[in-house]
């Protein structure tokens, strides 16, 4: 059955993340994934070019994409920015997720999208 948990798990997440664009802060989910993803970056030249693309469309003041972090995290990724290293986004990150699940997961799985998955994998 362990598959069984896997399968509810993916599409649970999946389904977190359309209840995430429904509540309008589709911008935490894109900031944390862009995260996960640049720490998974090996050469140097690539980290510079990531880093700037999530200070520019999710860090900076005014930003597309502007995720809800204290300014002193603002300020710290800010003035690191040009000398970019794997855990340059990681306080952000972490606050964004804490934010992330305080306020949408709880609305989350009382969500008729996600009773409707637990109801269709069987599980009550």
């Amino acid at each position: 059955s362990d598959s069984k948990d896997l399968k509810l798990q993916e599409s649970g997440q999946m389904a977190f993340q359309d209840f995430l664009k429904s509540e309008y802060s589709e911008e935490n989910i894109l900031f944390w994934l862009a995260c996960e993803e640049y720490k998974t970056i090996t050469s140097s030249p690539e980290m510079i070019s990531r880093a700037n693309q999530i200070y520019t469309e999710f860090v900076q003041t005014e930003a597309p994409r502007q995720v809800n972090i204290d300014s002193g995290t603002r300020t710290n990724i800010t003035n690191n920015i040009s000398e970019p290293n794997l855990s340059s986004f990681d306080t952000a990150q972490k606050m964004i997720f804490s934010l992330m699940a305080r306020d949408c997961y709880p609305r989350f799985l009382k969500s008729d999208t996600y009773q409707s998955i637990l109801q269709k994998h069987g599980q009550r």
